[in-house]
């Protein structure tokens, strides 16, 4: 067994993954943290798997740049998804990273967010309603899916009937991060942040001429910016909406549907949420770590630096792998139980500082809404056929699972 976790580390290589890992790459993650945490991969980059690195490369901005500009631009060229993906707010460095930040946060204000409540529920009931006239439904598509689109654009204030092709640009936006982007992968993307950004001008015009509620209306607030007179350009203004819907929509998918999917496959932690709804909170860190929507992160070293015992010379790209230190035993005992009261649980699955999600309260408050009227309306719901996977390394989730609510 060692012998072939040490052979697994050693002929790891992200540019060429094997469906066996997209179906399950833990096994992969455990053998390269206990024989290679530091690897070199064939094309130059260092890919991270403990958890103690990862701390370390997320807390030293300064010898691990987020800027994106060097690694992209090979990657996209001067294209649509270069300008998105160097403009948004997770692919840049402190003072602008900053400044960004500060804006937006203060649009995700704990009032705020508070405030949707209201009408998450109302949302959640009635998809709950629709299943419940239906008994065999796609977890995916008529629940997980439905949900974060519509807290977005209620947040951006977007009018319910141009929705309709969101989750598809942000699928295809997104969908360019892998590691390896087909022509066909990068044209979509392309397309889409065209498209998008089209838009949203429009849009920004429309509320522009008409302000919304800035206490409700996130777009209303970064368009008026702060009463110091901190404001966003209008190139960042319109990525920074993509980077909120993009951020918000296929993490919070996943982080449902992994959680109910991980509930029905351990049924005693099932049964326990059941019993115990109070445990909610707990249950839904559980869920992040054991399964993380986002899986992996990247920087570039700055600087020559030692991690591991490894020295990295500068201008190094780093992959940190999430979803193999959130089952690292240094940090988490027993890792690779499914535990619904683990605490302390201080998982990786929303990063840590300086670039620690700014969404992640509403990440929260949206799946644990999600999760716990699920099963409590369907506390004997059960996944009835084969689920499929999205394919993705980076973003972890199911494209379909077909369940039965009785």
């Amino acid at each position: 067994m060692n012998a072939d976790a040490k052979a697994l580390a050693a002929s790891f290589d992200l540019e060429k993954l094997t469906p066996e890992f997209y179906d399950d790459p833990y096994p992969t993650y455990r053998a390269l943290r206990e024989n290679e945490p530091v690897k070199r991969l064939p094309n130059g980059t260092v890919f991270l798997t403990r958890y103690d690195d990862l701390v370390t490369t997320y807390k030293n901005t300064k010898s691990f740049s987020s800027d994106k500009k060097r690694e992209f631009a090979p990657k996209y060229g001067d294209t649509p998804l270069y300008e998105h993906h160097t403009t948004s707010l997770v692919f840049n460095d402190p003072p602008s990273h900053t400044r960004v930040r500060r804006l937006i946060m203060g649009a995700l204000s704990p009032r705020a967010i508070a405030s949707m409540e209201g009408d998450l529920i109302k949302l959640v009931d009635g998809l709950l309603d629709t299943i419940a006239a239906k008994g065999a439904f796609e977890l995916i598509e008529d629940f997980a899916a439905s949900i974060p689109i519509e807290v977005i654009g209620n947040l951006l204030d977007v009018p319910h009937e141009e929705r309709g092709p969101l989750r598809d640009w942000s699928l295809a936006i997104l969908g360019a991060l892998e590691p390896v982007v087909s022509p066909e992968v990068g044209a979509r993307g392309n397309k889409a942040v065209a498209d998008f950004l089209a838009y949203l001008q429009t849009l920004v015009a429309r509320r522009r001429a008409k302000p919304g509620n800035p206490e409700r209306d996130v777009l209303t607030r970064l368009i008026q910016g702060e009463e110091n007179g901190e404001r966003l350009s209008e190139k960042e203004l319109l990525h920074n909406c993509i980077f909120l819907l993009n951020a918000g929509h296929e993490t919070t998918t996943n982080l449902i549907g992994n959680g109910l999917v991980a509930l029905d496959r351990h049924p005693d932690q099932k049964q326990r949420l059941i019993d115990n709804p109070d445990m909610i909170k707990t249950a839904l860190e559980e869920m992040l770590r054991y399964e993380s929507s986002n899986q992996l992160g990247n920087r570039m070293t700055t600087e020559r630096v030692e991690l591991g015992g490894v020295v990295l010379d500068a201008g190094t790209s780093v992959t940190l792998c999430i979803g193999a230190a959130n089952r690292d035993p240094a940090q988490f005992p027993d890792p690779e139980r499914f535990d619904i009261a683990r605490t302390p649980n201080r998982h990786l699955a929303f990063a840590t500082g300086a670039h620690q999600c700014a969404g992640m309260a509403l990440a929260r408050l949206e799946g644990a809404i999600a999760i716990s009227r699920f099963l409590a309306r369907f506390p004997n719901y059960a996944v009835s056929g084969q689920p499929v996977r999205g394919g993705r390394v980076r973003f972890r989730g199911f494209l379909s699972v077909p369940c039965a609510i009785d």
